[in-house]
């Protein structure tokens, strides 16, 4: 590619041609400030805050550096007087229509226009104060509210639900001074074919939405005497959780987040991991019946409570291929109050089933049908990793300076293969390590070509003399284009793996948000990822069927994989939704 030469702030640097102003900036080691930005996704410079000037011998003058291409020669200045000048009055505009809320808004300290005013020295707010719209907070998702008084048209959450997820369900409606960010016709975000994924929450840059909480009522489970309230932390959340208390993107803080659950109040604390393990024996038998008795295939994945729902929606005459599998998180509160209650002798109506994900749509999915087990609900309450943050920090915990405790036994026990679930490619890589043995005897430990943060994998791995075609998506516009190719018969896979997220639930609408500046140019899927992938790496058990815990609940209750008991317990089923 030719490369061209440009100076930023009098320093000369090479770069690709076609690169952008703030690329070049960033290149050169100066950041450009930006709010709607974000990279392939929405690149449309209708925020303004990233202006710079640029000289390409007419004299300086202003641009949109997210939009603007670099030409030869051009001089660059990313925070002159003019430049600074600039993005101050635009903050002030912005925020002349905004709702400064800020001491209660959930995202007060982590809010990408907060730290722009704070760093720009923005000291009246109410310099260009005037007529504000006014709009009711719309609260009829199950997981999540949205305020569009606080909303700065900024678009990202238009742009992730179009375009990296293939929804589009809110938009920009209305035009000028009145326009506001909405489904079509006004619905409230409930009534659309939103699947609660969250995807929006994550780019969000203010506190225009977010999930609804429910750490009050579990806090308050906690202080009830008469309950046994039990927690279970996902894979992905021990990846994220530590980015709550300014720890590096990529960090491992198992031992200190389990440390923190008890001192929070907690009976017990589980790991998700070993439902993970028990949903890998169930959807390995799964799919070696469907293979051998003539079952519909491709079998595809049912951990993602996202991807079911847009299944659902929008390819309803494949959920007979979906596994009746429970997600993991299902499949271990059902098991605590079917299992584990009657072996302590607890009424199941006692216990109150706390999960902790990575994931908003498992709000949605703890009010699915068919997810009551004992016949309460498997799980009460799925708090994202956010909400868990919150909540050691109100509880006033060092949590940076707690020393690591381990889960408790027996439903804390779990190997690699549970682990590995929080990323993309990992429920398929696990599924193999114990499709493999129970076919051929043997133990294969790594399939790398599923991992990776594609959005699309593909492999063939010959097994017992068979050819198994498997497929991984993650992201839901990669699974439409996936699973348009199985419907038109241009692709033939016998199992396929799919995430409602980018990246697999590292990257879940749960997780920590940060800011649009550091995921534009770092991979926080990959540098999350590699946290389970070195804990899968380190432990001794690196397979489901080895997970003595499993063996035993399997002795002791179930009985063996795909039993009538389990699968009145662990599987459940889906429905044929419209589209609106």
């Amino acid at each position: 590619m030719e490369n061209i030469t440009v100076k930023v702030n009098g320093a000369e640097i090479s770069v690709p041609k076609g690169t952008t102003v703030l690329e070049a900036a960033h290149m050169a080691g100066f950041e450009i400030p930006t709010l709607c930005y974000m990279k392939e996704i929405n690149e449309i410079g209708a925020c303004r805050i990233c202006v710079t000037e640029v000289n390409e011998g007419r004299g300086f003058r202003l641009v949109a550096g997210c939009v603007y291409p670099c030409s030869p020669n051009m001089e660059i200045l990313t925070a002159s007087p003019k430049v600074i000048e600039s993005r101050k009055k635009t903050l002030e505009l912005i925020l002349s229509t905004h709702d400064r809320k800020c001491l209660s808004c959930v995202r007060s300290g982590n809010c990408e226009l907060q730290k722009l005013c704070k760093d720009y020295g923005i000291e009246d707010a109410s310099k260009y104060d005037g007529v504000k719209n006014s709009y009711e907070i719309d609260n009829s998702a199950a997981h999540m509210y949205r305020d569009n008084n606080k909303c700065i048209l900024c678009r990202r959450c238009v742009a992730v639900c179009s375009k990296t997820q293939g929804i589009g369900v809110i938009g920009a409606n209305e035009r000028g001074f009145k326009t506001f960010i909405g489904s079509a016709f006004d619905m409230g975000l409930g009534e659309t074919n939103c699947v609660s994924c969250g995807q929006c929450i994550a780019v969000c840059p203010v506190g225009a939405i977010a999930e609804k909480d429910y750490t009050k009522p579990v806090l308050e489970a906690i202080a009830d005497p008469e309950k046994t309230v039990l927690v279970q932390t996902a894979p992905a959340v021990r990846a994220g959780l530590g980015e709550c208390f300014g720890l590096p993107i990529g960090t491992n803080v198992e031992g200190k987040m389990v440390a923190a659950l008890r001192k929070l109040g907690f009976d017990k604390v589980f790991d998700t991991d070993f439902a993970a393990d028990l949903t890998i024996m169930e959807e390995a038998n799964e799919f070696l019946d469907r293979v051998k008795n003539g079952g519909k295939l491709p079998l595809i994945t049912s951990c993602s409570p996202g991807w079911v729902k847009y299944c659902e929606h929008y390819f309803p005459d494949m959920t007979e291929n979906l596994s009746s599998c429970k997600s993991p998180q299902q499949m271990f509160g059902a098991t605590a109050k079917t299992y584990y209650a009657e072996k302590m002798g607890i009424d199941p109506k006692n216990i109150v089933m706390v999960s902790i994900m990575p994931c908003t749509a498992k709000k949605f999915e703890i009010g699915r049908d068919d997810q009551s087990a004992a016949g309460v609900p498997d799980v009460d309450y799925a708090l994202t990793t956010r909400e868990l943050g919150r909540m050691i920090e109100r509880a006033g915990i060092n949590f940076l300076g707690l020393e690591d405790e381990k889960f408790d036994d027996p439903l804390g026990i779990s190997t690699g293969a549970g682990v590995i679930f929080g990323a993309t490619g990992g429920v398929m890589e696990a599924a193999l390590r114990t499709a493999v043995y129970t076919l051929t005897g043997e133990n294969p430990i790594d399939f790398p070509e599923v991992r990776g943060t594609d959005g699309i994998k593909e492999a063939t791995y010959n097994v017992a003399g068979m050819d198994v075609k498997v497929a991984v998506a993650s992201g839901l516009a990669n699974a439409r284009e996936l699973l348009e190719k199985v419907q038109k018969g241009e692709a033939d896979y016998q199992f396929i793996e799919i995430m409602g997220c980018p990246g697999g639930c590292v990257n879940g609408g749960g997780q920590p948000q940060v800011a649009m500046g550091i995921r534009n140019f770092v991979d926080i899927r990959e540098k999350r990822a590699k946290v389970l992938y070195d804990l899968d790496a380190s432990m001794p058990l690196r397979q489901s069927h080895e997970n003595p815990a499993i063996k035993a609940v399997y002795e002791e209750y179930f009985g063996e994989p795909g039993s009538h008991k389990a699968h009145e317990v662990l599987h459940t089923t889906y429905v044929k939704r419209s589209v609106n």
